[in-house]
């Protein structure tokens, strides 16, 4: 018998051999792919689950530093009271103050002064008019001083023109000489002063902040300034 004859044979018996062996080393690579697949979705959606359980339990903490940040308050029960005594309402006062200084105290380049930006001789007239003998403009870097005057000073504008709190901020912003000068060009026209007729462009937009700060103080702040 001829050695090819023989051969040929055990070859393919050996062949089929390696090609099983093959096919078994092939489905246990597939198996253990399939296997770190399933553990690397595993971890991940334990990550995925971990990061939103973080976010949902930091969520009213990060909305409070969102909220103190973009509308922040400070001496809310200053303001309540210089509110109360004033008979105002104590977010239009925060209003005042936030869109004045954002509550960081300053001076002004043109000389006014802390939280609600008061000029001293504002202040002196105030003090006289309420009788105060131990006033001095430095008390205005006092923020309990100057949240006082500034109250009072939005108190005095809203009795002049009448609770009108649209003349009453252009006055503390623009001057009441300007808006009684705006007022009665209006008058002379047949029409009441609005928020778009202040001829100030830096005035009309201070008062449509103000206000829409007084209605977003009013809901953000409402346990801080009414409770």
């Amino acid at each position: 018998m001829s050695p090819s004859a023989t051969g040929t044979p055990t070859r393919s018996r050996r062949q089929r051999a390696n090609a099983e062996s093959a096919r078994s080393a092939a489905a246990r690579r597939r198996r253990r792919a399939v296997i770190r697949r399933r553990r690397r979705l595993l971890v991940l959606g334990v990550g995925v689950l971990a990061v939103t359980t973080g976010l949902l339990l930091t969520l009213p903490l990060v909305r409070k530093a969102v909220n103190e940040l973009s509308l922040p308050l400070n001496y809310s029960s200053v303001i309540r009271q210089q509110a109360a005594e004033k008979h105002l309402d104590p977010a239009l006062v925060a209003a005042v103050i936030y869109a004045e200084t954002k509550f960081q105290p300053r001076d002004s380049t043109a000389g006014a002064v802390g939280l609600m930006q008061v000029m001293p001789e504002t202040a002196q007239f105030l003090a006289r008019r309420s009788g105060a003998t131990t006033f001095r403009t430095a008390d205005l870097a006092n923020p309990q001083v100057n949240i006082a005057y500034g109250s009072y000073y939005l108190r005095y504008l809203l009795n002049e023109y009448r609770g009108n709190p649209t003349l009453a901020l252009a006055a503390y912003n623009g001057g009441e000489s300007n808006v009684d000068e705006w007022m009665a060009n209006a008058r002379a026209n047949g029409q009441s002063l609005t928020v778009a007729d202040i001829p100030f462009p830096e005035t009309r937009a201070y008062v449509e902040r103000v206000l829409d700060a007084q209605g977003q103080y009013k809901r953000k702040y409402a346990n801080q300034l009414y409770g």
